[in-house]
């Protein structure tokens, strides 16, 4: 143990003597010093009371450093202040306890519509408002942390800030007005609700979403041309059909007047782009001539097929541009926080600045401190190569990288059976039986039961032959599985990675007991129950996708999805965001205007969906009444059917008979905003985060942690797990026959081996940065924080051809 770790140790002590109440955040901050001790030994303990934060300035800059990394490590940009107290504040508020609580009251204030009118579960007014001036509180206290983290300047400049203050005020004056107008009878619109998303936006938990809005900001100006140049196109076609049609004295299926009047064709014409009312919209003019189908089919050509695509062409160009753009900002963020880390952490030895290793422990320890002492001694063989004592700062900025590649240990077992009767489990007999399911020829055999018994589900259930074959089926199954846990060691084939493995034995064991519950209750009671069947026979269609392990192009695909899944949520919640608000502003705009009832009602009522209006209207006579905003839920219902646009006038005509003609103005942006842009973006995201996916499946390099496995002898590859070659996995497609040499392998093979965790369960943005930063010179510190902030898309610093390419 080196002096600087003895005196590190001896302040630790000392500052347990005192004894005072401090807050949480010093109780947090010390426990965090607790952490590291001394020439890069580690300890952890907590004590029943508070502890003081009185620690040298070496100790300060340590954590105040391991700050800058995990900020690096998790890409926040957050630019807090850099004294000890702001820093001990700045941990609190990146603590886990802090972010979920704030996730909590987002979750609440969200919720909060389904017990307001028009409720789900309808609750008194006090009790919806005094939980959301809770959540307002909390939402201003996270804010009000968050200013003594931020120098005041940034604070104030911060939009996002401004946007969450502005909505609390704006929340609290519509809450005020509201409940006085209910206390004297009087009803109001809650117009605030639909600001609720923007806690869920602003906060700066929700990093991801932020981005996907700036995507869909930087997109607008690019593809308002277009819209502008479709809406032209619409108008001008609107115009034309007018001339064509007016006084040609045709109707519509309906007998209401076929094209004549300019904001009716209009918009039937705009439902027309999504084909939503295609060719019924056309049938009046094609019966009285068919030159008319001309117009419409060029019609069609131009605005649904090259204006649309249009539209997908620029959004795509406008993403991939300024994801570029994104991903340049944080990987030069990541840099220069990286660079102020070493700058205080940094002595000179020789002629170079270099990290003590005792220091760079100390630091990996407090950024992470669950992370293993083999774990650690790993990243420090990579980090410190010739054993030299320091870590010089190439390698340093490399750490936040090293943290987050996930390293996980394989453990190769001896199958119990192998212990209990070695002499039986290593007969001939035995081993031929190993050898026959390690085979490739096993699963094929597999395969194509499988497919056979798809052929058996999809005939006739009350065929005896085809009972009985189910059965012969399910046995064949549970042998498959007896078999592998008898040929593989069984914890490792229950492994937590193991996915396909859990769901083949839950299906099949699932099967088996609805299985002999149907042939018990039918045996007993001479009748079937009709929701076990419907369980057995959801549980024979899910044995199918076990085809999807066996073939390997089906995996790289299924693998690319999973790893663009978590991405994909973020798209999700953008999406709530959007149909949140909609839904909002349709509650108000159409709640108790279209009423459900029963369809044994046989109330006049019923058959205009409670409103005199829908009489005789497409939308009463599909009985489409349950299609309303008449609370949250059925409000998110008929918006999910909107992004569809199948039949999309017929809602907006409903719902426009009830009011005002007006109100397909909402159901037209809805369209807008949803489909044309959104979806759009989405598509744009979908494609990139594939291509680039589905390419780093196919050609991904090894990184320095597993050379540097292999090198120490105790790595395995994540492809050699994969294609069986070792007891503990379970796909055997790559396995030969001939199972002498694998035999021997494996026995050579007990013990603990690590590999670098799965490929799939890396983000695109990861994949991105990690690819652009491969352009970075490693000893290029880059531009300024202030130019890193104010990169736009056109910068072209630095050149980086290959990351051009890709994205």
């Amino acid at each position: 143990m080196g002096s600087d770790g003895k005196r590190g140790l001896g302040e630790a002590s000392v500052a347990l003597v005192l004894f005072k109440v401090y807050s949480l955040g010093d109780i947090l901050w010390a426990r965090l010093v607790q952490r590291c001790g001394a020439g890069g030994s580690f300890y952890t303990f907590s004590v029943p009371f508070p502890i003081p934060t009185i620690f040298s300035p070496r100790m300060q800059d340590l954590l105040l450093a391991a700050a800058y990394v995990s900020d690096a490590q998790y890409n926040r940009n957050v630019p807090f202040q850099t004294s000890p107290q702001a820093v001990r504040l700045y941990y609190f508020y990146n603590h886990w306890t802090m972010r979920v609580a704030t996730y909590f009251f987002i979750c609440v204030n969200l919720s909060l519509a389904l017990f307001e009118e028009p409720a789900l579960f309808p609750l008194p007014f006090v009790a919806t408002s005094i939980a959301e001036v809770l959540c307002l509180a909390a939402f201003f206290a996270r804010l009000i942390h968050f200013a003594k983290v931020t120098p005041q300047m940034v604070f104030w400049k911060d939009t996002k800030n401004i946007c969450i203050m502005v909505t609390i005020v704006l929340t609290l004056i519509d809450l005020i007005i509201y409940g006085s107008l209910e206390a004297v009878h009087i009803h109001s619109i809650r117009w605030s609700r639909a600001l609720r998303p923007v806690f869920l936006i602003n906060l700066p938990e929700s990093r991801q979403l932020r981005r996907a809005f700036r995507s869909i900001r930087n997109t607008l100006p690019d593809i308002l041309y277009v819209f502008l140049l479709f809406l032209f196109s619409v108008l001008m076609f609107s115009l034309m059909a007018l001339k064509l049609f007016r006084d040609r004295g045709l109707r519509t299926a309906e007998g209401a007047p076929y094209f004549t009047n300019i904001l009716e064709i209009a918009f039937e014409l705009y439902v027309l782009v999504t084909t939503a009312n295609s060719p019924d919209v056309m049938m009046p003019a094609y019966n009285f001539s068919r030159w008319f189908s001309l117009y419409f089919i060029t019609y069609v050509i131009i605005n649904t097929y090259i204006f649309m695509s249009v539209f997908l062409a620029v959004v795509y160009n406008n993403y991939r541009k300024h994801l570029k753009n994104e991903i340049r900002k944080l990987a030069y963020l990541k840099r220069h926080k990286m660079i102020e880390a070493f700058n205080i952490l940094k002595v000179k030895v020789g002629t170079e600045f270099v990290v003590k290793e005792s220091t760079w422990q100390c630091l990996a320890k407090a950024v992470a401190p669950d992370i293993s002492s083999s774990h650690l001694e790993l990243l420090l063989r990579i980090s410190d190569e010739g054993q030299k004592g320091y870590v010089d700062k190439v390698n340093f900025l490399r750490l936040a990288d090293l943290l987050n590649i996930q390293v996980v240990t394989v453990s190769i077992r001896r199958h119990p059976l192998e212990a209990w009767m070695p002499r039986l489990y290593q007969s001939s007999a035995s081993l031929l039986v190993q050898r026959v399911v390690r085979h490739r020829i096993f699963v094929w055999v597999y395969d194509i039961i499988i497919l056979v018994n798809a052929v058996f589900i999809a005939l006739d259930e009350e065929n005896p032959f085809i009972s009985y074959a189910e059965w012969l089926f399910l046995s064949l199954y549970v042998v498959e599985i007896l078999l592998k846990l008898y040929t593989y060691e069984p914890r490792a084939y229950f492994g937590k990675k193991q996915f396909w493995n859990w769901f083949d034995v839950v299906v099949i064991i699932a099967a088996l007991v609805a299985s002999v519950a149907s042939t018990t209750v039918h045996s007993a009671r001479k009748y079937n129950s009709q929701q076990i069947l419907d369980i057995v026979l959801i549980l024979r269609i899910l044995r199918l996708l076990r085809v999807i392990v066996s073939i390997q192009r089906f995996r790289v695909i299924v693998t690319t999805l999973i790893n663009i899944g978590p991405t994909m949520l973020t798209f999700g919640g953008l999406v709530f965001v959007v149909y949140y608000a909609f839904a909002v502003i349709g509650m108000e705009m159409f709640h108790g205007k279209i009423r459900f009832f029963d369809p044994n009602f046989t109330a006049p009522d019923a058959l205009v969906c409670g409103n005199p209006a829908l009489k005789g209207s497409a939308f009463a006579r599909d009985r489409y009444c349950r299609n309303n905003f008449n609370d949250l839920a059925s409000s998110f219902v008929v918006l999910s059917e909107l992004t569809v646009v199948n039949h999309f006038q017929l809602l907006a005509g409903g719902f426009a008979l009830v009011t005002h003609k007006a109100a397909k103005l909402y159901f037209i942006l809805f369209h807008i905003v949803v489909v044309i842009l959104i979806v759009n973006i989405f598509i744009a995201f979908i494609l990139e985060a594939f291509f680039v996916a589905y390419s780093l499946e196919k050609s991904e390099l090894e990184t320095a942690i597993e050379k540097k496995i292999q090198e120490l002898g105790v790595g395995i590859q994540e492809e050699e797990v994969q294609d069986g070659k070792f007891a503990d996995h379970m796909d055997t497609k790559d396995s030969g026959f001939s199972g002498d040499d694998g035999d021997n392998r494996r026995k050579s093979l007990k013990g603990l081996y690590c590999r670098i965790a799965s490929k799939k369960y890396r983000t695109v943005d990861a994949l991105l940065q990690r690819m652009f930063e491969s352009e970075i010179a490693p000893d290029d510190e880059g531009p300024s924080l202030d130019e890193i902030l104010n990169f736009s898309p056109s910068d072209i610093y630095p050149k980086n051809p290959n990351f051009e390419n890709s994205a």
